[in-house]
């Protein structure tokens, strides 16, 4: 497909998506699409409309639809679309599930390690060492690992679909710079990113409408899946060499990732459940601090981005480390994460 193909599809995914999103919101209000906020998961504390990830499952839809009405036949023959499919439908059904009737954390973890066992099943897998059962645990400990992370960094207006905007930029720039890529995957991103930014309308602060369990859970199989391909599996093990591809991929998702480390450890140090919600994440703590909940947004996708496009940079230009290489991706990475850390300690919420 040509450029300007693949723009007016871009355009066309970001107008529907729009729509969509409008017309879920105003029937938000008679319908059964809201939720409240008991628990304090979140910083706002308004019941308003959870539609927005119904959206990102409907425009997923949509792909998959244009991409076998453009390929037809051709289009069975892809090897990610049944997985995809499967996996990102249950992850949505999972996350709408929460969203209506409060589900049990125990069935969300089931789901997603599922999950992990269907991508083994269809060949996705983590590709770092020698032994496939340590591939396997790696690659369900991270489809549940992304799924949580993004689903617990949902807590601010923007904060989440800014992050994943980010991350999905530099996949788009991986592929474009590849030069050759699967067109269903780039039909995928294209929508989900074009529903992405159709969204942020309702949800830059003060948000109108959250993505909800549904948004968060499909958005986390979404990225756990790209990371898989583009970022873990970005080239040959034996010559790029596992630490290449621990850094890579920790740089690309850095800011969830510090997220829900930070506040993992936290929560453990203090004799609590990792898994409870609360006001102590480190978009929190960055509101302690003095900060705006747009600045929050806009810092936090700046530096996703920013380190992002150091995860572009390892991929694409470093192919034998060398020591100055090392030193500062590793000061850069342990600089986020004392930096977002060391807040958690010393701002708390005024009395």
């Amino acid at each position: 497909m040509s450029l300007l193909e693949l723009v007016l599809f871009f355009i066309v995914f970001l107008v529907i998506s729009g729509l969509l999103h409008r017309f879920l919101y105003k029937k938000s209000f008679k319908y059964s699409l809201r939720k409240a906020n008991p628990n304090a998961e979140r910083w706002s504390s308004q019941s308003k409309p959870v539609s927005g990830g119904i959206t990102f499952y409907l425009m997923f839809l949509l792909s998959v639809i244009s991409y076998f009405f453009i390929f037809k036949n051709e289009g069975l023959d892809n090897q990610f679309i049944i997985p995809f499919f499967i996996i990102i439908t249950l992850s949505f059904l999972m996350g709408l599930a929460d969203d209506i009737i409060n589900s049990s954390p125990y069935f969300k973890l089931f789901v997603q390690i599922l999950s992990g066992f269907i991508l083994i099943k269809f060949g996705i897998i983590i590709d770092l060492f020698s032994n496939p059962y340590l591939n396997y645990a790696i690659t369900i400990f991270w489809i549940v690992g992304i799924m949580n992370s993004i689903n617990m960094i949902d807590n601010m207006d923007a904060i989440s679909s800014l992050i994943t905007i980010s991350i999905l930029i530099i996949v788009l720039s991986l592929i474009v710079f590849i030069g050759h890529f699967d067109v269903f995957l780039l039909f995928v991103l294209l929508a989900t990113l074009a529903s992405l930014l159709s969204f942020l309308i309702f949800n830059w602060y003060p948000a109108k409408m959250y993505m909800g369990d549904s948004g968060s859970q499909f958005i986390g199989a979404l990225l756990a899946l790209f990371g898989i391909l583009f970022f873990w599996n970005s080239g040959d093990t034996e010559i790029t060499g596992v630490f290449r591809k621990f850094i890579t991929v920790l740089l690309a998702f850095l800011v969830p990732i510090v997220d829900t480390t930070t506040v993992t450890l936290n929560r453990i140090l203090k004799g609590k459940s990792p898994f409870q919600g609360g006001r102590d994440h480190t978009t929190h703590h960055l509101s302690y601090m003095g900060m705006s909940e747009r600045g929050i947004a806009i810092f936090l996708f700046s530096l996703s981005l920013f380190s992002g496009l150091l995860s572009f940079y390892v991929i694409n230009y470093v192919q034998d480390w060398k020591i100055f290489q090392i030193i500062l991706l590793g000061l850069f990475v342990i600089s986020v994460f004392s930096f977002l850390f060391s807040i958690t300690k010393i701002y708390k919420p005024k009395k």
